[in-house]
């Protein structure tokens, strides 16, 4: 009998990921189709992807090129908006634009006797403008989710920035890859 457990918990291992990824695949692509109403099968990730192709050779354009700038002046101008597409437009850059930036890989040590490491990316070569040189900011991406931690640390470790809490939130969403926070003056 627990033979036949084994056998079959190592079926599970086995079959569950292949059913899941199957199921997840065939969900996109009905999805997809049923949005643009095309009744072949698949033809709507075709068409999707041929038409973000399109996009992209006519962006590369002069005057596609203007009018993106116009276009993100226009977003600039609302708060929430700005930080959803700027910070969705600059994480896609990084992986796939060009100027990536999760290309230098790293691991950083976070124990003083090295036994405990981490990987991450290097995302800004340089936080001087914050004030603090020496330093270098360090994407540590979550397997499987996207989300962050909180860490209880004492105050008299804490700095306060004195850059807009909107542009630190953006860096921060951004995975460190937006422009980094521009300090304002005191007493704003």
């Amino acid at each position: 009998m627990k033979r036949l457990l084994t056998y079959f918990l190592r079926g599970l291992v086995l079959t569950v990921p292949l059913a899941v990824t199957i199921a997840v695949c065939l969900w996109v692509l009905r999805r997809v189709d049923g949005l643009l109403g095309l009744g072949i099968p698949g033809l709507g990730l075709v068409v999707t992807l041929a038409g973000i192709t399109l996009v992209g050779f006519l962006g590369s354009t002069f005057l596609a090129q203007q009018a993106e700038q116009w276009f993100d002046a226009i977003l600039d101008r609302l708060p929430f908006v700005r930080l959803l597409y700027s910070s969705t437009k600059d994480l896609l850059n990084a992986f796939v634009g060009e100027q990536r930036r999760f290309d230098s890989p790293v691991m950083v040590t976070l124990s003083t006797d090295g036994a405990i490491r981490t990987f991450g990316f290097i995302t800004q070569a340089s936080m001087a403008r914050l004030g603090m040189p020496g330093d270098i900011a360090v994407y540590f991406p979550q397997s499987y989710n996207f989300a962050g931690q909180v860490l209880v640390v004492p105050a008299a470790r804490v700095q306060r920035l004195t850059a807009p809490s909107s542009e630190v939130l953006a860096f921060i969403v951004s995975g460190g890859v937006s422009d980094v926070p521009t300090p304002r003056a005191e007493g704003m």
